[in-house]
C-alpha cells in the first residue's frame, strides 16, 4: 500500500506530541472506583477528537463516571461503520502519582495506566489524526466509544457496547498487546465467578462432636471436586481463590464459603463447567450447599468472522516492518462483548509491560508503529453489507 510508509513517517514526526499526550492522560488519574475522577481524562479525549473533526457526546453513567462516544462531524450516512473501543479507567487509586510518577526515559514512558490502557487511547487518537492530516477518508466510517468501567467488568457500559457492535461492520479494541513481542489478541477466555456456601451443624468439638456436621470438612471435599474440573488441554482453569468460615477451634464449623474463578475458551466449555458445578452434591447428607454465580463476559473465539481481521492485520503489519503474531489472553475485555456481534480484533494498543503492576511502561517507538497499523486497518475496504452509524 503506497500510503503505508507515509503514514509511518508522519507519525514518527509526531512522536513527541504522542508522548506528551500520553503523559497528560496519565497525569489525569482515573480509578474506576472514583467516578468523578473520569471527567478530566474524558475531557482531554473529547477535546482531542473534536480538534480532528469529530463530534463527541458524553454518555451519562448509572454507576460509573460515564463514557464518550464520537464520530466524524462530516460523514456519508450510508457508509458502514467500524468501531474503536477503549477504556479510560485504571486500577490505580487517586494519589498513586506520588509513588509512581509519570516520566519518560530513553524512549520508555512510565506511569499509572500508561500500558493499560492510556497508551492505546493515544494510538487511537493519533491514528485518526494522521488520516485527517493526510486527507485520507476511510470507506468505513470510524466511530469511537471510550468507557470508564472496563476494569470493574463494564457493567454500566456493556449495554452501549452491544448496541454499537450490532451496528458496526468490525471492531478494533485498543487493549494492550500481549508480551514483549506485542502479540495481537485473537482469542480471549470467558471469566466466571462463583461462590459456594456450605451450611453444616454447629456442635461442641470436645463434648458432642458427633452431633455436628463440619462445613469445613465438607468444603474440603468440594474444593477437590472443583479442582478436578481443571483441563489444561481444553484451556479450562478452575481456581478456589478464597475461603472463610468457622467459629473457633472448639466448635464444629456451622458454615464456610469459597469463591471460585473459572476461565474457559468456548461457550460449550462454559456450559459444561457451570453444569458440573451446579450438580455437585454434598458428601455429608445433612449438609446443605448454596451455589451462586455465573460467567460474565462470553469468550472471544477465533471465529471465521474474526479471522477476517487478523489476516489483513498481519499483511498490513508486514508493510511497515512488523512481524505480527497472535495469542490468546486469559483475561476478558470489551472485545469479548463486541465479538458476539461483529468481527473483532483485540490487543491493538500499546507494546510494553506491567499491566496492574508498579513497573507499568510503554515503548514510545512501538506506540508510533501501532498507531500506523491501526490507521492502515481503518483504511481497509468494506467486506460486508452497509450499515448506518447509530
Amino acid at each position: 500500500m503506497k500510503n503505508a510508509q507515509s503514514l509511518l513517517d508522519h507519525l514518527r514526526e509526531n512522536r513527541r506530541e504522542m508522548v506528551r499526550f500520553l503523559e497528560n492522560l496519565a497525569f489525569a488519574e482515573s480509578p474506576s472506583s472514583e467516578p468523578e475522577s473520569q471527567d478530566r481524562v474524558l475531557s482531554i479525549l473529547s477535546s482531542a477528537l473534536t480538534s480532528i473533526g469529530y463530534k463527541s457526546w458524553r454518555v451519562r453513567g448509572r454507576n460509573s463516571g460515564g463514557h464518550l462516544y464520537a464520530r466524524p462531524r462530516r460523514r456519508m450516512r450510508q457508509r458502514p461503520v467500524q468501531l474503536l473501543i477503549g477504556h479510560c479507567d485504571t486500577v490505580w487509586p487517586l494519589g498513586t502519582l506520588e509513588e509512581m510518577p509519570v516520566g519518560v526515559t530513553d524512549g520508555v514512558i512510565r506511569g499509572p495506566g500508561v500500558y493499560d490502557m492510556k497508551g492505546g487511547l493515544t494510538q487511537m487518537v493519533f491514528a485518526l489524526k494522521v488520516l485527517r492530516e493526510l486527507e485520507i477518508e476511510p470507506s468505513v466510517t470510524p466511530a469511537v466509544f471510550i468507557n470508564s468501567d472496563e476494569e470493574v467488568g463494564s457493567r454500566d457500559s456493556t449495554r452501549h457496547i452491544r448496541r454499537l457492535a450490532r451496528a458496526a461492520e468490525r471492531a478494533f479494541v485498543l487493549e494492550p498487546s500481549l508480551g514483549p513481542k506485542g502479540k495481537l489478541k485473537t482469542a480471549r477466555k470467558s471469566v466466571g465467578c462463583f461462590s459456594v456456601v456450605v451450611e453444616g451443624i454447629a456442635a461442641h468439638a470436645g463434648l458432642d462432636p458427633e452431633h455436628g456436621a463440619s462445613a469445613i470438612l465438607e468444603l474440603s471435599y468440594l474444593i477437590q471436586t472443583l479442582f478436578s474440573l481443571n483441563d489444561p488441554e481444553r484451556g479450562t482453569t478452575v481456581n478456589v481463590g478464597t475461603i472463610e468460615g468457622g467459629l473457633g477451634p472448639n466448635v464444629v464449623a456451622p458454615e464456610c464459603s469459597a469463591v471460585v474463578d473459572i476461565r474457559v475458551r468456548s461457550h460449550e466449555d462454559a456450559r459444561r463447567v457451570e453444569d458440573a458445578i451446579r450438580s455437585i452434591e454434598p458428601v455429608t447428607p445433612v449438609v446443605k450447599l448454596r451455589i451462586e454465580g455465573s460467567f460474565g463476559r462470553p469468550p472471544m473465539e477465533r471465529t471465521p468472522r474474526n479471522r477476517l481481521l487478523w489476516e489483513p492485520a498481519r499483511r498490513l503489519g508486514a508493510e511497515i516492518g512488523l512481524a505480527l503474531e497472535e495469542a490468546e489472553a486469559g483475561g476478558a475485555s470489551d472485545g469479548n462483548t463486541t465479538s458476539q456481534y461483529t468481527a473483532t480484533l483485540d490487543g491493538l494498543g500499546a507494546v510494553g509491560d506491567g499491566a496492574h503492576s508498579r513497573h507499568e511502561l510503554v515503548y514510545a517507538e512501538k506506540m508510533v508503529e501501532r498507531a500506523a497499523l491501526l490507521a492502515l486497518l481503518l483504511m481497509e475496504p468494506s467486506r460486508y453489507a452497509e450499515r448506518s452509524a447509530p
